[in-house]
């Protein structure tokens, strides 16, 4: 293994398109046994490895990098998982807000080849790409000496990779309705799933979610034996009464609405990490919040017209993209470039977001989970109140909604992370890989 590239076949020669989701707790629980056998293979790089996990729906990614920056802040050595990238595979492993570099990653994958490579698949199976992935990046952590790492659960939480972590702190973001098909179809049954990070004796903090949510929550949290706090408009709440917050929690860089929520979850967190004895102080937190920065999350691009990018991909996120969007930015009409992939509720999604739409040009991404552009426009179809144009390339997509907007108008670029990314690349905003 000698390149970048080999580095990144090698991590994606894990990538099983035949393998199914666990249908099953026991088949969930053996996920967690070959992610534990994993690590132990590569040296149990989590070992004495301070740790924040965070699950939920939405807002584990803004919440992560808000965390991060206040506790890099704070002069400590930070390390962040999170999935998936935009354009980089290093994105995903970084210390410090920096990305791991290619020949880190090239020295590092060569060096934990052989162990992985000698990982017997029985009785676990062999191991996922995720898997692969999360004992690099835990790895990477444990050799630079990262004081804290922060860590963004992948897919639900109980049976997620980083479920195996103890954590110092567990951070459970807005719960909605996502990936139905392996989390549960009522929000109780997801909702368990993401409870399943909460340890014995560990601090966990939520926001304020829909009751049949937090009553899952509570009483997750009363079975493990976690106190459970949650982070509302009027401070931190918990056990014990209520905590102010020592600063107002406002996002600076990271914009919209739904933020605030995910910053008061942030500060929350890190108000129980300096209950831990970690060096944590009111200006630190301050310039945290300030400086944190997350691509592709109301991300607001170039000029007459501006671009908005979000990658908003179920029901409920995009209804709070779009007020956002009605709140907070001033503009004629909306052209709307729209993509999604085909294990979300599109319906959710067009619903929310059409009907402020001027026009809407249907494209896709690349990934193969992509949704076809016929069946878009079909669901798009009834909540439309103007033109529909399908351009399959971003590119052009992109060009395409210039053409019809004026310098007073808003192009908003959603659906799908994927989507996302694919738009990022064609503005030229893509990290260099």
């Amino acid at each position: 293994m000698r390149t970048y590239q080999d580095a990144l076949d090698y991590i994606y020669s894990f990538i099983d398109p035949t393998r199914k989701a666990a249908s099953s707790p026991v088949e969930a629980l053996v996920n967690l046994d070959r992610v534990r056998a994993l690590l132990r293979a590569v040296g149990d790089p989590q070992e004495g490895l301070p740790a924040v996990v965070v699950a939920g729906t939405k807002g584990k990614g803004s919440t992560c990098v808000m965390i991060e920056a206040m506790l890099r802040a704070a002069g400590l050595r930070v390390g962040l998982w999170t999935s998936p990238h935009l354009s980089s595979y290093r994105e995903r492993i970084q210390i410090d807000s920096e990305l791991i570099s290619q020949a880190d990653l090239v020295r590092l994958t060569a060096r934990l080849q052989p162990q992985i490579d000698a990982f017997e698949p029985e009785p676990y199976g062999r191991p996922s790409a995720f898997d692969v992935g999360f004992a690099l990046a835990l790895r990477h952590f444990a050799e630079r000496n990262v004081q804290i790492a922060v860590l963004e659960v992948g897919l639900g939480g109980r049976y997620d990779a980083a479920s195996v972590i103890t954590p110092l702190v567990s951070v459970i973001s807005s719960i909605s309705y996502d990936h139905m098909g392996i989390l549960g179809h009522t929000l109780a049954e997801i909702a368990g799933n993401k409870a399943g990070i909460m340890k014995p004796g560990v601090p966990a903090v939520t926001v304020p979610q829909l009751p049949e949510v937090a009553a899952v929550l509570e009483r997750e949290a009363a079975l493990v034996g976690a106190s459970l706090y949650v982070a509302d408009d009027g401070g931190l709440a918990g056990p014990s009464g209520r905590a102010p917050y020592p600063l107002a929690p406002l996002p600076g860089r990271l914009r919209g609405g739904f933020q605030r929520e995910n910053a008061r979850l942030a500060v929350g967190a890190v108000m129980l990490l300096a209950g831990r004895g970690f060096p944590l102080d009111t200006e630190a937190m301050a310039e945290g919040l300030a400086t944190a920065e997350w691509p592709g999350r109301f991300e607001l691009v170039g000029s007459a017209p501006p671009i908005l990018i979000d990658g908003s991909h179920n029901g409920d996120s995009t209804q709070k993209l779009a007020a956002s969007i009605r709140d907070e930015l001033r503009f004629e009409r909306l052209i709307l470039v729209l993509g999604t992939s085909r294990d979300k509720d599109i319906e959710a999604i067009v619903e929310a977001i059409v009907p402020l739409a001027a026009a809407v040009v249907i494209t896709r991404s690349t990934h193969p989970r992509a949704m076809d552009l016929d069946r878009v426009a079909a669901i798009t179809g009834p909540y439309l109140r103007g033109p529909l144009s399908m351009v399959p390339e971003m590119g052009d997509a992109l060009a395409h909604a210039r053409a019809m907007a004026g310098p007073g108008d808003l192009i908003c670029v959603t659906g799908s992370l994927f989507v996302v990314a694919a738009a990022r690349n064609a503005l030229g905003l893509a990290v260099a890989d």
